[in-house]
């Protein structure tokens, strides 16, 4: 069994109208600290979705983990 988890920036859209280049940037970052966080934690980023990501754990405690890291 796998546990999947979903990330998403909200307000996406409001920010690429007000500063499409400083959101560009943001989005790069967050996808890598995305990135770093799930693979942490045996994770698996399979799917990007412009704004959002979707991930993959062995257990639903370290998607529960990795999503409180992401977030903190």
């Amino acid at each position: 069994m796998a546990a999947l988890m979903v990330a998403d920036i909200v307000g996406y859209s409001g920010m690429m109208e007000r500063a499409e280049e400083q959101t560009a940037e943001r989005l790069a970052s967050c996808q890598a600290l995305i990135s770093e966080k799930v693979d942490l934690l045996d994770g698996r980023v399979f799917k990007t979705t412009g704004d959002g990501a979707l991930a993959e754990f062995p257990s639903a405690v370290n998607a529960v983990r990795s999503a409180f890291e992401i977030r903190s």
